[in-house]
């Protein structure tokens, strides 16, 4: 983002010389501080927290989650049974229709 496009005034009709300089020279700084200072602040943090956050999701997963699925398939055969007949009427029909109707998309690009 530019000077120009925020202040955006035609290059015929500026203000004086010296305001359209020293405003130009301002934004840019102001710009270039302050994200300094924002990426100062707020990047170490949020990368902090985001990974904290994947690595706990990712623990769930790996400790929690797939042993628990595994344990009730091989546990209880009727829901392997009853998880793949549900995964047979609802999700494989869709995906089948989503993809034929994505196999009938052409898409031709033409240069003018």
């Amino acid at each position: 983002l530019g000077f120009e496009d925020v202040i955006a005034e035609p290059e015929l009709t500026h203000s004086f010389d010296k305001v359209w300089i020293c405003s130009h020279a301002l934004f840019e700084l102001s710009k270039y501080v302050i994200y300094k200072i924002l990426t100062l602040v707020l990047a170490v943090p949020l990368a902090l927290v985001v990974g904290i956050v994947f690595a706990v999701l990712s623990c769930l997963h790996i400790w929690v989650v797939v042993p628990f699925v595994r344990t009730c398939l091989m546990v209880l055969p009727s829901v392997q049974i009853i998880w793949r007949s549900l995964t047979d009427v609802f999700v494989v029909p869709f995906f089948q229709s989503l993809g034929r109707c994505f196999a009938m998309v052409n898409i031709r690009l033409d240069q003018e």
